[in-house]
């Protein structure tokens, strides 16, 4: 068996994941994670990404979860402030969810160079008043010198400058995304060894191992009492 050499479109796993099955996989297994996860039914890796990135304080207070639940699920129609930035927001349903969006946003409408995109993104990030007001002027003089709509420009400008509060790292986001999905593909299809995995790891933490062998008998797996003649240090499947 080869970790690295799974299939990552999985439909079994992703409807594990989307049922909430999520208990003891990697960064997905808090009870916020798990109704994130039933509300966004993820169907491939970019949705664990997009899920690692929203669960946290700014995009579920600001609304933007609600926004990309409710475009997964259909009940709205994604949308774009510009059509030429529907390539950088497709994968996250036009919402903007990571600071390489915001960088390649200021590329394509501001005619920002990628040094100056991550200028943008550092004071966006600490919040700088004075430094602000000065990107935002870069903004809109180089939008209106691309063609694009002045007031739609400030606009979207200051949306950003909003989201920069919480913005995420989508190369964080995905290295997390699939180590995620690896421990749900365990889980899914070698219960045992991975609850045996689990547990080792969780030793001295009694409310994690009380919580997880909790969760492995819906698998049907029976946990057998230390045994002076069976029992290994870590636990082991027999």
């Amino acid at each position: 068996f080869d970790i690295e050499e799974i299939d990552l479109e999985d439909k079994k796993v992703y409807d594990f994941i989307s049922n909430g099955e999520t208990i003891g996989v990697f960064q997905l297994e808090s009870s916020g994670m798990i109704d994130l996860c039933k509300w966004i039914k993820p169907d491939c890796l970019d949705d664990i990404t997009a899920i690692n990135a929203l669960y946290r304080p700014g995009p579920m207070e600001s609304g933007m979860v609600d926004d990309f639940v409710d475009i997964k699920n259909g009940k709205k129609d994604p949308t774009f402030p510009f059509p030429d930035l529907e390539p950088v927001l497709k994968d996250t349903l036009g919402v903007i969810v990571y600071q390489e969006q915001v960088m390649n946003i200021a590329r394509i409408v501001a005619g920002y160079s990628l040094g100056q995109a991550d200028m943008l993104r550092r004071a966006m990030g600490k919040k700088k008043v004075s430094e602000m007001e000065r990107h935002k002027e870069i903004f809109r003089k180089g939008a209106v010198e691309k063609g694009f709509n002045e007031k739609a420009a400030i606009e979207l400008f200051e949306k950003m400058a909003n989201f920069a509060a919480y913005g995420f790292n989508k190369s964080h986001a995905v290295a997390y995304a699939l180590i995620a999905y690896q421990t749900a593909f365990l889980k899914h299809y070698y219960p045992a060894c991975f609850f045996a995995g689990l547990l080792s790891t969780e030793l001295n933490n009694t409310d994690k191992v009380t919580n997880y062998i909790n969760d492995l008998k819906t698998y049907d797996i029976k946990v057998f009492p230390p045994d002076v003649n069976e029992s290994l240090w870590l636990f082991n499947v027999v």
